[in-house]
């Protein structure tokens, strides 16, 4: 996966839970229809469809936009061979992904949190 210090040059991803395409757009340095068009030749990418048909994008959908612009803008696949690089990709996360990162802890842990905050509320 692409990791910040791979891409200095884009914003940090705040530890929001949905992004609208407009802040993906601002944080991924791609303008929206690029986005779109992206969706529709990379079947990893499927943001969440809301009312009006609007687009929420979760953290990892913005991690893989930034790795799909990598692929495409700074080491120069075609979209085939991007979308070919990342099923590659996605095969070898699959075979190594039994044990979750701290990433996965902290989104669980945050999850949790929010949870136990609604149930406080509810009460």
């Amino acid at each position: 996966m692409l990791e910040a210090s791979n891409n200095n040059e884009l914003p940090p991803i705040p530890g929001k839970r949905y992004f609208t395409i407009g802040e993906v757009s601002e944080l991924c340095g791609v303008k929206p229809h690029v986005l779109r068009y992206w969706e529709q030749e990379f079947s990893q990418l499927k943001p969440v469809k809301r009312r009006g048909n609007r687009r929420y994008y979760q953290r990892h959908d913005v991690v893989l936009i930034r790795e799909i612009r990598g692929l495409l803008y700074e080491q120069g696949f075609t979209i085939g061979g991007a979308r070919q690089q990342l099923g590659t990709a996605t095969t070898e996360v699959k075979t190594t992904s039994a044990v979750p990162s701290n990433d996965q802890k902290d989104l669980v842990r945050e999850l949790l949190k929010e949870l136990e905050d609604l149930r406080t509320l509810l009460n």
